[in-house]
């Protein structure tokens, strides 16, 4: 039986009780986010991992919110044209140099004058070259020339995709899906993208959920007041598992409130979605990695509305293709437009 809270020893233990109270809570949150995406076990399309709660970096889902990501990639060594040579361009940290990239890449009117960094942050390692900050021009920035990679690599690298630049498309027999990616969010992400994009092939990769936005949000993903928050769930569901590519899990990165277009992954991929619609309510769990270009949002409807039959999912309702989508990844030969309206975030 229970004690009441004036009883002295409930008042002595309170702290204790408080706290397994709070752990629970936060398990009950955790339950619901995962079984959300995640399919069943016994499932014959996929088996997804449990969604990852962001247990480090509390300053992640800010970072995405505020559209100043500027990150790299540790033990990596991007090679190409030197704009800024490091030897004379120093900075404290890897974040300064990727700025100093972006503030090259700002215009409108054509390719980026930078569009990949270079920079040197261990002292041990780095020596009289701490520090310095090489900004680069590659030849191809969705083939970006490797020079060294590995734990004994020193350098941290970095791409920036500026308008018209970084779309790749997800080609489907209803259209293909224009993406924008997004390196400086999610830049071990984007790489396994642009590993995949150069198979020429993505074999396996598919759509085998889709759910309407229904009554829930409107055409611009705004949640209806009083509404419920699904099911559906305003969403197509899918992988990026490509045969022949051994799969290794991606880390969490930057998260950010899931909007209308957002592309992410479901824990560690290759299992990812499409948003529909805004949805605040799960939290910034997510790592996206691209934002798909607003005006081919149709597309992504459209595949919503493809007949579906019902399952059950740990305890949640979702609607499973029934026939899967298969999904090609392909280079765009031309340029498109940016997506400031669509990545904006509250």
């Amino acid at each position: 039986m229970g004690r009441r809270q004036n009883d002295p020893e409930a008042t002595h233990c309170s702290p204790l009780v408080l706290l397994l109270v709070g752990l629970a809570s936060c398990a009950l949150v955790y339950a619901a986010l995962c079984v959300v995406l995640k399919p069943n076990e016994a499932s014959s399309f996929s088996e997804l991992e449990s969604l990852e709660l962001v247990e480090e970096g509390g300053g992640v889902g800010v970072e995405g919110e505020s559209g100043g990501c500027c990150r790299g990639t540790e033990n990596l060594e991007l090679w190409g044209a030197a704009v800024k040579w490091g030897s004379e361009f120093k900075f404290n940290s890897s974040e300064q140099c990727c700025k100093a990239c972006k503030a090259m890449c700002t215009g409108t009117d054509g390719p980026c004058l930078c569009d990949s960094w270079v920079f040197c942050g261990n002292k041990e390692a780095c020596g009289s070259k701490f520090g310095e900050c090489w900004l680069k021009k590659q030849k191809d920035t969705l083939a970006p020339e490797r020079q060294e990679v590995g734990e004994t690599v020193s350098w941290t690298s970095g791409l920036i995709f500026g308008r018209g630049e970084g779309i790749v498309g997800l080609e489907t027999k209803y259209g293909t899906l224009h993406i924008k990616l997004l390196p400086d969010c999610a830049p071990h992400s984007v790489a396994y993208i642009l590993e995949l994009l150069a198979l020429r092939h993505c074999a396996g990769c598919q759509f085998y959920r889709a759910e309407r936005r229904g009554s829930s949000w409107d055409s611009e993903g705004n949640h209806i007041k009083n509404a419920p928050f699904g099911p559906p769930f305003a969403l197509v569901q899918g992988t990026l598992d490509a045969q022949g590519v051994i799969f290794k899990k991606i880390p969490t990165e930057v998260c950010p409130t899931i909007r209308r277009g957002s592309v992410a992954w479901i824990g560690s991929g290759p299992e990812f979605f499409i948003s529909l619609a805004n949805h605040e309510e799960w939290k910034k769990e997510y790592t996206v990695f691209a934002s798909v270009l607003p005006e081919d949002m149709n597309i992504a409807e459209k595949i919503a509305q493809l007949p579906t039959t019902a399952d059950v999912w740990n305890s949640i309702n979702v609607s499973v293709l029934e026939k899967p989508v298969p999904l090609f990844l392909r280079r765009m030969k031309t340029s498109h437009g940016d997506l400031t309206a669509n990545m904006k975030s509250n």
